[in-house]
């Protein structure tokens, strides 16, 4: 009975299950530890910084900057690199300052001479954009090619009289040079252009009088037609120019019957 007795606790000992051990907490991950295979990593995005509205030019602001545009205007016969601009920008600030790094004295009287061997370079240019763009424009439905080189196309017809060389004329109209810069507007200044047809360059004496007050025509003008070799502000070297034009009246002319 004794060593039944003893041996009892042994057996119960046994036969308990062993308490149930807590599980170990993962090892934290250094820091600098990277992430695992495809799992995307946020980066914090940082905030936009507003931004700025432009502060409204004033009325003398615009005129400035109109004086800006109208010498860059004036300097489109020089064929100015970007490089070369800031050389522009760079002396108008000299000059400010009152400490221009050359003397106009010596420099100055070069301008003519650098003003013809650019003109020359330009009007090259112009002359090979101005083939195609002439060529396809004689190719244009309506349009007629005249004996001096004028392509004329009727955009709107006309009821009333058309003008003579003698006459003057009052008219509508818009140019641009053939890759659609505009350098010219009577709509954009808000009157029409009165003027004597004898009076001005040769495509619009020849274009203006095919046509009949109350129509408008596209006139497309070879640069023997318009301004050559010399070109005008805005107006390169040996330009082809295209004009809209609105014929609103022949001042003093009897009506059509």
């Amino acid at each position: 009975m004794r060593r039944l007795l003893f041996f009892l606790p042994a057996m119960l000992w046994a036969q308990t299950p062993p308490a149930a051990t807590a599980p170990k907490p993962p090892a934290p991950r250094p820091a600098s530890a990277a992430a695992a295979p495809g799992t995307a990593v946020r980066k914090p995005v940082a905030p936009k910084p507003p931004v700025a509205t432009p502060k409204p030019m004033t009325d003398d602001e615009k005129i400035i900057y109109s004086v800006g545009l109208s010498m860059y205007r004036s300097l489109g016969q020089f064929d100015l690199s970007p490089a070369e601009v800031d050389i522009v920008r760079k002396a108008l600030t000299d000059a400010a300052a009152g400490k221009p790094a050359v003397d106009v004295q010596t420099w100055g009287p070069k301008i003519q001479q650098l003003a013809a061997a650019r003109a020359a370079r330009v009007g090259e240019k112009q002359k090979a954009l101005s083939a195609t763009f002439l060529a396809k424009a004689a190719n244009e439905a309506g349009a007629q090619k005249t004996d001096s080189g004028l392509i004329y196309r009727e955009l709107t017809s006309g009821a009333g009289a058309s003008p003579t060389a003698a006459d003057e004329v009052k008219v509508n109209y818009r140019g641009t040079l053939v890759d659609g810069t505009e350098f010219d507007s009577s709509y954009k200044r808000g009157e029409p252009a009165q003027f004597p047809l004898g009076g001005v360059i040769k495509c619009w004496t020849e274009g203006v009088q095919k046509m009949k007050v109350g129509g408008k025509s596209l006139l497309v003008c070879p640069a023997d037609l318009a301004y050559g070799d010399e070109g005008r502000p805005g107006i390169p070297a040996g330009a082809t120019l295209v004009f809209e034009v609105e014929l609103l009246d022949i001042p003093h002319a009897p009506a059509a019957k």
